[in-house]
């Protein structure tokens, strides 16, 4: 290394997976590393990067303001109109990782990221996500250090983890059908986890089931590496991490990372959603009475049937609520999910609520309208719900949700779990809890969390203290 390259900032590849939640997490902390001095090269597909060009404007400007920020592009194997939502999310994982090794690979050992006169240093770290394991052999060819990004909480990856020893307590697969059987062979969570609450991988038939030993795989991979970063705060799953530390020593918790930003910036933070967010249902809140809104949105992969839908819309219909519901154009399967709803319902029901395809979700839950959340339980959403005070029903559809939900009712208090579960009764009788019978109750405990979650993001907090250690070790690593 000559002495010009040396005088330059740190070089850091971040790459996260194609989905939504992925991005946007790891774009937070992008922007916060560079804030710190670091350069930052962002590797995304070129179709995540199309729709950011596309929705996301404001973040494409508030990037460009960042002179050791830029773009790379990948592809992800799919053609460019595929959904890649929906049912489609797995046949997504299956085609990039295939596809993106040899390009990582080529990328990796090309002049593009390893030209220092361009005022760049040669990268001396890669973040990459989690799921994503086959970038650990690639960077140890070139001898590039990995620290792996876990975008799902602590839970989560523990119960990945412990997967061979549920296999092996013959607790996974499931034998008969009660979904309520404890769970013991999580550490930490035997008190409280049933067969439901697993990550959604593990309802399967057959333990050789290529997903579930996939995910297993990818998990013990992240042992391997250098370190390991959550977006999550130590007083949110504390005894979960102190388990998770007696596989991997060095665990940076710098979470909620979308607040963290903001306090790291001090100045308006843009969205990076790659959905077009319909800023119209802001118009609509700011004319509802205070806590009187039920907001509803199932993530960017959530798919529902006709039937489902309408066990909502009767459940909403007779709870009374004010509700805004994002309903994406793909969430529903088969076209044209209006033409289902009947006349009426639609009629009835138009004067207290508000449809839109995306809405700025960080915006709506800080709304001060917004009174209840009914969630999918991803993992962001989680957290920017916890941030925000809003309680939660929980209505997982797919991977960490299921366990998110879990710990939303059960263990944290923080509202109700409604999983493997949709009818209107059960609906309306939780919206009806939420927002008005045990409202007091979910306040409380979210009050104290949201506390926390401040505290933690705070010069001296636990997640601001390890963000500063992370940027310190970074820079050590040349």
């Amino acid at each position: 290394m000559d002495d010009q390259e040396t005088e330059l900032p740190p070089h850091v590849l971040i790459f996260p997976y194609p989905a939504q939640s992925h991005v946007a997490a790891m774009l937070n902390l992008a922007q916060i590393l560079c804030h710190g001095g670091i350069h930052v090269t962002f590797l995304v597909t070129h179709d995540i990067h199309r729709r950011l060009l596309r929705h996301s404007t404001a973040v494409q400007s508030h990037l460009a303001s960042y002179s050791g920020f830029r773009f790379e592009t990948i592809s992800d194997g799919l053609p460019e109109d595929d959904p890649r939502s929906g049912d489609k999310v797995m046949e997504l994982f299956r085609s990039f990782r295939v596809t993106a090794k040899p390009l990582l690979r080529d990328l990796l050992r090309s002049d593009r990221v390893r030209d220092s006169d361009s005022g760049r240093k040669r990268i001396s770290c890669i973040i990459v996500d989690g799921v994503l394991g086959f970038a650990l052999g690639v960077a140890e060819e070139i001898g590039i250090p990995v620290i792996f990004f876990r975008t799902t909480g602590a839970c989560n990856n523990w119960a990945h983890f412990c997967g061979p020893k549920l296999i092996e307590a013959r607790e996974v697969p499931f034998e008969g059908n009660n979904m309520d059987v404890p769970i013991k062979s999580v550490p930490g969570m035997d008190g409280f986890l049933r067969r439901r609450d697993l990550p959604s991988f593990y309802r399967v038939i057959d333990v050789a089931n290529h997903d579930l030993q996939l995910f297993f795989s990818e998990t013990q991979q992240t042992t391997q590496a250098r370190a390991i970063i959550l977006n999550t705060f130590e007083e949110l799953e504390g005894p979960i991490l102190a388990q998770a530390r007696t596989q991997w020593p060095q665990i940076y918790t710098v979470g909620p990372l979308h607040a963290h930003l903001k306090v790291r910036l001090t100045s308006n933070v843009t969205s990076n959603s790659l959905w077009e967010e319909d800023m119209t249902c802001m118009t609509w809140l700011d004319v509802q009475p205070a806590k009187s809104v039920i907001y509803i949105s199932f993530g960017s992969i959530t798919m529902m049937t006709k039937d489902q839908l309408m066990e909502f819309w009767h459940g909403l219909l007779n709870s009374g609520k004010r509700f805004l519901w994002v309903i994406r154009p793909d969430s529903v399967f088969g076209k044209d999910w209006e033409n289902h709803i009947p006349t009426k319902i639609l009629e009835r029901t138009k004067e207290r609520g508000c449809i839109v395809g995306w809405a700025p979700q960080e915006e709506v839950l800080a709304h001060k309208s917004v009174g209840g959340f009914l969630t999918h339980s991803g993992w962001n959403s989680t957290l920017e719900s916890i941030v925000a005070g809003v309680p939660m029903i929980c209505w997982p559809y797919f991977g960490d949700q299921q366990l998110n939900s879990r710990f939303v009712g059960e263990v944290w208090k923080l509202g109700l779990d409604m999983k493997d579960t949709c009818d209107r009764v059960t609906i309306e009788n939780m919206i009806r809890d939420v927002m008005d019978v045990k409202r007091q109750e979910f306040q409380e405990s979210l009050d104290r969390m949201a506390k926390l979650a401040r505290k933690a993001i705070t010069e001296g907090g636990t997640s601001y203290c390890n963000l500063d250690c992370l940027i310190r070790d970074i820079r050590l690593m040349v």
